[in-house]
This record gives structure tokens, C-alpha cells and sequence, in this order.
């Protein structure tokens, strides 16, 4: 790099933190210190200072004690983008009596530009001129002209004095003006004799985030940081401006997403370096909006996880650099290409028309509904984006900003997914529910008054840092007898001290203007609530099917030896458990009702409560059946007398009344299924809802 004739030296102070914590806690400008070095003529200027207007004017206790004589001046200041044109005038004007045209900043360190400056502008959406985008860190300056002082001690301004055996009177300046005085000081010494120092690799901020594909030889697991608490809106280039200042590798922002395809408020950023790493760590809680952005550290791993893909189809995609990418959700599944450019039209051209979408698609070529596309520019993607939920078809389509993460996400999901889901393959008992924990223990906790829109992106949201401790499968929404959220839950933690901490924490925290309740439970209890048994301060009431009855009921609308199994509950169960075992060990009882229970009564006493399928944090298929599980259930096939069944059950809701056997056939045609099964399942069911007037639900086998 060439190196500059002039240096400005530039200092500041916000009105909270400073030093070495500066920008740490978010606030703002309230003074510049400056002063010019001609390197040419080796002289310094004067030293400038100018007090900033904050829009929150309340200052720190440190902030007013360095300021003191001055704090008056603060609120007579003017704000922040007057003082940057003041500042670019005032030293362009001394420049052009120099001779000189050109400068380059020079600080102390990179804080007051990447944490101060840069995302300060950017949050009052204000333009920096170009000056603020290079700059020289003295430190690392100095660091270079005398390595063997930097290796024996911590490099600051008083230390860079000492060495230089500089006299320095900071008593006799007021604050700012001392510091910028001894660093213009020490810059005239390091470009003089014996030194003959050369300012040349000057610190640079970029203008804009680069999007494109990740490559995994190019990742460095110290430059990786997870940000959580994100908007699910935000886009990447959201997420770069959150942090404005610090330098992110070409398309390092990769959105998380859940096991349904939408994002879950994570996102993965890779830094350019292990200092731009540090530095975005210190922005965790820091505002995006109304809400703070939590920052930890990641790994390499993690981020390829998410950025990483191999598809070729992707690569090429991504191969047009400088593209904005923008994800349709929604379509008709009859859509072609001609479809969606006709949607975006004239004003919003695609890139290189069909080469500039691409469809998701299952593994066997079924389009999912989704697509991509790609603009040139900015203005093109706002066009297109304003037309969001406009119809195509006879559906309307949602648009959103994306990134070549999400795409190589979206894409490697659908590949990768099964066609038809399966359920867990070993066997379990009808009750409890598959992976509810059972015994004494308290390592779980109960939620309750949640807001029936609550998913479970909301609780692992609510829950915050204790997430990290939830067992795998240990999320539990409890469903009414509708398939409705009752407005609890249930959650399996790793051990009863965390559950307990937890309870601690979150008692009636709120979660979407609700507060909600937090109690540590064992599985024993979890187990019976879901059952239809009552947990409350005045004590446990088992389920009705807990009781000691001994009489099992007779129903004539069924044939003997049929386990009754009421649909909600033959949703979570393998399909072997849906037809009698044939073994010689007689069946040992699960739950009997007194003789005049009605079928009503037995129902409602079933299905008063029942989880929605565990999920958890790490999960990414909830019903996957690894193969090692299905092997277990052939070996056990000898001893039980039940051969494992292909397939997956699949409940289906909001049929019409008049539905049919046939019309549900009809509907599933072009599948392979088991036709007796069906039909058998299906007509079970009919009787089942006439007897106990159930909800119009089903669940096909």
C-alpha cells in the first residue's frame, strides 16, 4: 500500500464506557479529538476538540468526571452528522494551507473506528465519507517499528512514551487533547532518526458485505461467532450491518434454519480474522432494533454445517458474483419458469432469466414449493420484494432476502430428506408416550400459561442460555383433545439442578406479553399429566387409567381382542402395535375402566392431554428410524412374535364430513400403501369417532 503524506490523529469519547472498553455498552459520540501530522515537513498542528449532541443525553459517571469542566457544552453541541462535516471541512481546510490534500486517520487502537464510529452512523443511518474507511492503528505501528518492546510489555500510549523517553504534560491539557498531542508526539519520533519509519499498511473497513458460496479450505475456526436472539426477517446483510465495522469473509453469514425449512433466529458469522472475531464478541447484547443479539463463539465445524454444500447445482447457481438472492415460498407446484418471470416482470429482470432461478426439489424431481432467484442489483430486489404475497396462480407467494447459505441449507435438506417420514422402529409400551422419561428424578420442568400461538421456537427462545441443557427430544408441547396447544408444555432437562435453576430463572417471565409459569416436575409427574392427570400446588392426581381397576370393558362395536387405541394416540405408535401380538406369554394388562365407564368416558380419559412429537434444539428429523433401530426390532420380532412394518403413519385434518373410505384412497393415489391396513385403520376410526364423537381427524396407516 502507498503511503500518505499527512495523518490525522484522531481520538473520542462516548458518554458511557471508555478506554479499553470503549463502545462496549452502545454509547454514543460526545467528542472528537484531532490534531494534523505533516510526515513530509515533520511537524503537528494544533489540537482540536468538539463536543457531539446524544440523542440520549444521560452520561456515565466516568463520562462526566473526565468531562467535567465541560459537560454544559454537551448539550449546546450539535449531533453527529454536523460534527462529521465539520470535522472533514475544518481538516481539509488545514491541509490545503499545508500544501496537502490527502490524509489517513490514525488511532489509538481500532475501537473508536469499528466500535464506535462505524456502528454508531450505521444505527442513525448516517454516511460516513470515505476517510473513515482506512486508518492506521498506532499500536500495531509501533508494534512493527520496535517488535522487541511489544514482546515484553503491553503496548498503550504511556508505554509507547516511555520508550521514546518522551516528557509529556497531562495535567496541563484538558481530556483528549493530552492523549492526541503524545500520539502525534511519538509518530514524529518513529518517522525520524534512527528510526525512519514508513507508514504504508494502513487498517481498512469494508463498504459492503460480499455474498457468495462458502469454501471449506478457507475456514478458520477462530473467525467463527454464533449470533441468537436474531429477527426471523433479518437478512444477511442485516446481520453485516450489525456489525458495521468489522470486516466478514465473503458470504461468512450463514442463516440457521429449523427442521421446517424457516429460520430460527441463529446465524452463523465468519470474521476475516481472529481480531475482528474479539471484536464482535464484544458486541454481545448489543441492539438490532428493540431486541439484543446475544454473540458467542463457534466453530469451524459448526459453520460449515450450515454454509457448506456440495451440490453442483448450487455451485453453479452461486457461480454469478455480486447477485441478491431472493427465496420464494409458496408456489404452485405447476410452476414454471415462464410462471415466474411473468410474476417479476419487467421492472424486476431475474438474472440471466433461467439461469438465474432455481427450484427445490425432492429427491425424486416433486417440486417442494420453493425456489430462489437472483438480481443484479439492489433496485431490482426491492421491486421485486414488493411483490410479496402477491398471487401466482391461485396462491399467494411470500418473498424474502436469502444468502447462499440458506440456499445450499434448502438444498441439501430436500435431498437429503426421506420422502415419506418414519416413525421411531423400536417398540414401546402404549403408555407412557415414546421418549417421555419416567421416575422420580425432578429433572424436568413444566410451562404453563403459554400463548397458544407459542411454538417451539418461542420456548427455546424463552428459555435463553438454558437451551444448551434440554435433553435431545426433551421439548414436549401439550396438545388439547382438538390437536390444539393447551398452552403447556413440558421440558426434559439434563440433570434435576438445572431443571431447578431454570424454574428460578424463568418463573413468570414473559413470553409474547404473557407471563408464564416455571415448575420443576419429575418424569413420574410429566408422564401423568400427559396421561390426563392433574399437577398443581395442591398436588398430584393420577390419570384415570393409573387407578387400580381391575373389570375391562366390552364394547360391542368392536371385535375381541382389537386394542382400542383412540386416534391421537396411534399417531405416536409403531405400526405393529396396532394389531394383536401373537405370543404365548399372555399380554400383561395396561389400563382397565369399571365395566359402566362409557366409550366417552374412556376417550376423554385418554386424551385429555397428549405431547406434539418431542423435538429438540439439535434435532433435525424427529421421526427419522435409524437403521440400527430397525435391525433391533427384527431381533426382537423372535421373542414377541411382531415383525416390523414398512411404512409411517400420517394424520390428516380438516377432511370433510362426508369423506369416505374411498375418497381418502383416492386422495393417497400413486402411493404404495397396504390396502387392507388402510382400510382396516380407516373403519376403525369411523366407529371410534360415532362412538365417542371426536373431532373430524384420522390417521392413516
Amino acid at each position: 500500500m502507498a503511503s500518505h503524506e499527512s495523518l490525522v490523529v484522531l481520538s473520542g469519547a462516548t458518554a458511557g464506557e471508555n478506554g479499553a472498553k470503549l463502545g462496549s455498552d452502545e454509547r454514543e459520540l460526545v467528542l472528537l479529538v484531532w490534531q494534523v501530522v505533516d510526515l513530509v515537513n515533520k511537524k503537528v498542528g494544533d489540537v482540536h476538540r468538539i463536543f457531539i449532541k446524544a440523542d440520549n443525553p444521560e452520561l456515565s459517571e466516568q463520562c462526566k468526571e473526565d468531562l467535567l469542566p465541560c459537560v454544559e457544552e454537551i448539550d449546546k453541541a450539535e449531533p453527529l452528522d454536523r460534527v462529521i462535516v465539520q470535522f472533514n471541512q475544518a481538516v481539509s481546510n488545514e491541509l490545503k494551507a499545508l500544501g496537502k490534500s490527502s490524509y489517513c486517520l490514525c488511532t489509538d487502537g481500532q475501537l473508536l473506528v469499528r466500535q464506535v464510529l462505524h456502528p454508531e452512523a450505521s444505527k442513525k443511518n448516517l454516511v460516513l465519507s470515505d476517510v473513515f474507511y482506512s486508518f492506521y492503528d498506532l499500536q500495531k505501528e509501533f508494534e512493527k517499528c520496535c517488535p522487541d518492546v511489544a514482546a515484553t510489555k503491553e503496548v498503550s500510549i504511556g508505554s509507547m512514551a516511555e520508550y521514546l523517553e518522551l516528557n509529556t504534560d497531562d495535567e496541563a491539557k484538558e481530556f483528549g487533547a493530552s492523549e492526541v498531542a503524545t500520539m502525534g508526539e511519538i509518530i514524529l519520533h518513529l518517522i525520524s532518526e534512527p528510526y525512519n519509519y514508513s507508514f504504508k499498511n494502513f487498517e481498512t473497513v469494508n463498504y459492503k458485505f460480499e455474498t457468495g458460496p462458502c469454501k471449506a479450505e478457507g475456514v478458520d475456526g477462530e473467525t467463527v461467532i454464533r449470533a441468537r436472539g436474531l429477527p426471523w426477517q433479518s437478512s444477511d446483510q442485516d446481520i453485516a450491518r450489525f456489525f458495521k465495522g468489522l470486516n466478514i469473509a465473503k458470504g461468512g453469514v450463514a442463516l440457521c434454519l429449523n427442521s421446517q425449512g424457516r429460520r430460527n433466529g441463529e446465524a452463523l458469522v465468519r470474521f476475516i480474522n481472529r481480531e475482528q472475531r474479539d471484536l464482535a464478541l464484544e458486541r454481545h447484547k448489543h441492539h438490532m432494533g428493540s431486541r439484543y443479539i446475544e454473540v458467542y463463539k463457534a466453530t469451524r465445524e459448526e459453520f460449515l454445517k450450515i454454509a457448506g454444500g456440495t451440490s453442483n447445482e448450487v455451485a453453479q447457481f452461486l457461480s454469478k458474483e455480486s447477485q441478491v438472492i431472493i427465496r420464494m415460498r409458496g408456489l404452485p407446484f405447476t410452476a414454471t419458469v415462464e410462471d415466474v418471470l411473468g410474476f417479476f416482470g419487467q421492472e424486476c429482470p431475474v438474472t440471466g432469466e433461467k439461469e438465474g432461478l432455481l427450484f427445490v426439489k425432492y429427491p425424486d424431481g416433486r417440486p417442494t414449493g420453493d425456489a430462489f432467484v437472483l438480481f443484479a442489483c439492489e433496485e431490482f430486489a426491492q421491486n421485486a420484494l414488493k411483490k410479496h404475497k402477491e398471487i401466482l396462480g391461485k396462491r399467494y407467494i411470500e418473498l424474502f432476502r436469502s444468502t447462499a447459505a440458506e440456499v445450499q441449507q434448502v438444498l441439501n435438506r430436500y435431498m437429503s430428506a426421506p420422502l415419506i417420514s418414519t416413525l421411531p422402529a423400536p417398540l414401546i409400551p402404549l403408555l407412557p408416550q415414546p421418549f417421555i422419561a419416567t421416575g422420580s428424578t425432578r429433572d424436568c420442568i413444566r410451562l404453563r400459561g403459554l400463548p397458544y400461538t407459542a411454538s417451539i421456537e418461542d420456548i427455546l427462545d424463552f428459555m435463553g442460555e438454558f437451551t444448551i441443557d434440554i435433553k435431545p427430544h426433551g421439548v414436549h408441547m401439550v396438545l388439547n383433545q382438538q390437536g390444539r396447544p393447551s398452552g403447556d408444555a413440558f421440558i426434559q432437562m439434563k440433570s434435576p439442578d438445572r431443571a431447578f435453576l431454570v424454574a428460578q430463572k424463568c418463573h413468570k417471565k414473559t413470553m409474547k406479553d404473557r407471563y408464564v409459569e416455571v415448575f420443576q416436575c419429575s418424569g413420574d409427574e410429566m408422564s401423568y399429566v400427559l396421561m390426563g392427570g392433574t399437577l398443581n400446588r395442591s398436588g398430584l392426581s393420577p390419570p384415570p387409567c393409573k387407578l387400580p381397576c381391575l373389570s375391562p370393558p366390552t364394547y360391542p362395536t368392536f371385535s375381541p381382542g382389537t386394542a382400542v387405541i383412540p386416534a391421537e394416540a396411534a399417531l405416536y405408535q409403531p405400526q405393529a402395535l396396532l394389531a394383536p401380538a401373537r405370543s404365548a406369554q399372555p399380554t400383561p394388562p395396561v389400563a382397565y375402566y369399571p365395566a359402566q365407564a362409557s366409550a366417552t368416558q374412556l376417550y376423554m380419559n385418554y386424551t385429555t392431554y397428549y405431547p406434539s412429537p418431542p423435538v429438540s434444539p439439535t434435532t433435525v428429523g424427529y421421526f427419522a428410524a435409524p437403521q440400527a433401530a430397525m435391525a433391533a426390532a427384527a431381533a426382537s420380532s423372535a421373542t414377541h412374535g411382531v415383525l416390523p412394518q414398512p411404512g409411517a403413519l400420517v394424520r390428516m385434518q380438516g377432511l370433510p364430513y362426508n369423506f369416505a373410505t374411498k375418497d381418502i384412497l383416492s386422495f393417497f393415489q400413486g402411493y404404495q400403501y397396504a390396502a387392507d391396513d388402510y382400510t382396516g385403520l380407516i373403519q376403525m376410526n369411523e366407529q371410534a369417532r360415532s362412538m365417542f364423537q371426536a373431532p373430524k381427524e384420522w390417521v392413516c396407516l
